[in-house]
């Protein structure tokens, strides 16, 4: 074994040839299939210059959204009958939970089972609760095992550690989450106490492990929440170096909501025999009330303007493409007494949170973001959602616009076009 320095400075540990570093280069692929739209973008070009991109979102036009028939669910359990422990039974009733989502009610038993799974399912459809439940029944039967619970975002990963204390309420589980953009220290001094649940994101958790303040030998159960995302934002390496780490006979329980290459790869290597659930959403992109809006680049701002002057714009969220913009154009929309909050990669977490509070209280009628915002959070009643800049790639797109039309109600989306663009 032996130490090498990455691009940061940062020393990585290096088994022969392999080095696990978070500044390895990040690529996504550049192809769709299933007749879905080709991107010609590949990531970055040398010198960190963005490629441009080819998407074409005209094709997705549709101003008269069809409601889609939803389908009959029966489920084949309820929460009383997966043999929990009468004082987490107790703890889901009192959430008013009484019937299983599709994807809990298939995922649950095969977990508590002690089987790897492989949970194709997006934002929305209950996962997060599919995997803690069980985990939960785990650690009442186990306390001295961990749980390592990995997520692409802080937002996401804080989201997941409240819904573990809402199930867990009383039950005296612990747990601490790991994620930059935070003080490490805390994190660290929460590390010496007994925790039956990890959750982070990989860069700080491998940050933890390689400091030796995260000993994962205690670790039963690894969940990669949202695995397609954290492969696109260039955590592969992280990935592996920490379930490399991790005892080999944990059980691993894998969610996404796309299977890529390197998702194929992560679920080769490290899943054992597991068993493979799809559960789906509606198909936004027929739900969902979608237009193009052509502007010329003298007055991309006030086309923007124009959009937002109308009284059905009552919550916006606007997507941006780089974090400087994105900070630039919220105070100009503030300027213009559009009251606008942003997010980006540049905000601290206490900056984000701020800002995500003030939107979801209503205080901000419009949020920017960079497309950090596109997964893992939960924000009702978004009635419009703006792609301000065009995105990368189709589930981008899809991401994006998710954040409107939630639930049974209707959204629009709006994407910004050059007046000269061909498609």
């Amino acid at each position: 074994m032996q130490t090498t320095k990455n691009r940061r400075g940062r020393s990585a540990t290096t088994r022969g040839r392999r080095a696990f570093s978070s500044s390895a280069p990040r690529t996504r692929s550049g192809k769709f299939n299933g007749g879905r739209p080709r991107w010609s973008g590949k990531g970055r070009k040398a010198g960190g210059r963005r490629k441009t991109n080819s998407f074409n979102p005209s094709q997705f036009i549709n101003t008269n959204p069809v409601d889609t028939v939803k389908e009959t669910f029966t489920p084949k359990h309820n929460f009383g009958s997966f043999g929990l422990d009468a004082r987490l039974a107790r703890s889901i009733a009192s959430m008013g939970l009484e019937i299983p989502t599709p994807i809990q009610d298939q995922v649950i038993p095969e977990i508590l089972a002690g089987r790897d799974v492989i949970g194709l399912a997006e934002t929305g459809t209950g996962k997060t609760a599919a995997f803690l439940i069980p985990l939960i029944e785990d650690a009442l039967k186990n306390p001295e095992k961990q749980a390592l619970i990995l997520a692409p975002t802080r937002e996401l990963a804080l989201q997941i550690g409240d819904e573990l204390r809402r199930l867990s309420g009383g039950l005296r589980i612990f747990s601490t989450v790991c994620v930059g953009g935070m003080n490490i220290r805390p994190q660290i001094n929460a590390l010496r106490r007994r925790n039956q649940f990890i959750i982070g994101t990989p860069g700080r958790v491998l940050d933890l492990l390689r400091r030796k303040h995260f000993i994962p030998r205690k670790v039963s159960a690894v969940v990669l929440d949202e695995a397609d995302r954290m492969l696109d934002m260039g955590f592969i390496h992280d990935m592996r170096a920490i379930l490399s780490a991790t005892p080999t006979d944990r059980k691993t329980l894998f969610f996404s909501a796309t299977m890529t290459g390197d998702a194929k790869g992560i679920v080769n290597d490290f899943l054992r025999d597991p068993i493979s659930i799809s559960v789906k959403k509606k198909d936004v992109t027929n739900s969902i009330e979608q237009n193009i809006v052509r502007y010329e680049n003298h007055n991309k701002f006030e086309t923007l303007l124009k959009l937002l002057s109308d009284p059905e714009s009552k919550r916006v969220l606007i997507f941006g493409a780089m974090k400087h913009s994105v900070e630039q154009l919220a105070r100009q929309l503030s300027t213009k007494g559009a009251a606008a909050e942003s997010i980006h990669g540049n905000k601290n977490h206490t900056q984000r949170q701020r800002a995500l509070a003030k939107f979801k209280r209503g205080e901000a009628r419009v949020l920017v973001a960079t497309d950090v915002a596109a997964r893992g959070i939960h924000i009702d009643d978004v009635t419009h959602v703006i792609n301000y800049d065009l995105p990368n790639t189709f589930e981008d797109y899809v991401h994006r616009i998710g954040r409107t039309g939630r639930a049974a109600k209707r959204g629009k989306a709006l994407t910004f076009v050059p007046a000269t663009a061909k498609f």
